[in-house]
């Protein structure tokens, strides 16, 4: 494996991780910051109150997102299974 083939697979990697989490993370940060903006209007301090509905979002968020999430690791891994003749190289 040279290392032009090395860079391209490690970015590929993160570009494809960075693409299936990137629902859910902006899922959790838009319920957080409402969260926290009903907090600050309504004066309620309570740490605990932004867990719950953050959960049931991102919960959500994954049932919605869940298919095409493993469609793409699916096509992802297979296009890197295809690579492996390359690597051995």
């Amino acid at each position: 494996m040279n290392v032009e083939l090395a860079v391209d697979v490690i970015i590929s990697m993160i570009a494809q991780s960075i693409m299936l989490v990137s629902p859910l993370m902006i899922t959790a940060i838009s319920v957080g910051l409402l969260v926290s903006l009903f907090q600050s209007i309504t004066s309620i301090q309570e740490q605990t109150l932004t867990f719950v509905p953050k959960l049931v979002a991102v919960a959500v968020a994954i049932m919605v997102s869940a298919n095409w999430m493993i469609k793409s690791l699916v096509e992802f891994a297979t296009a890197f299974i295809q690579r492996l003749p390359d690597m051995a190289k």
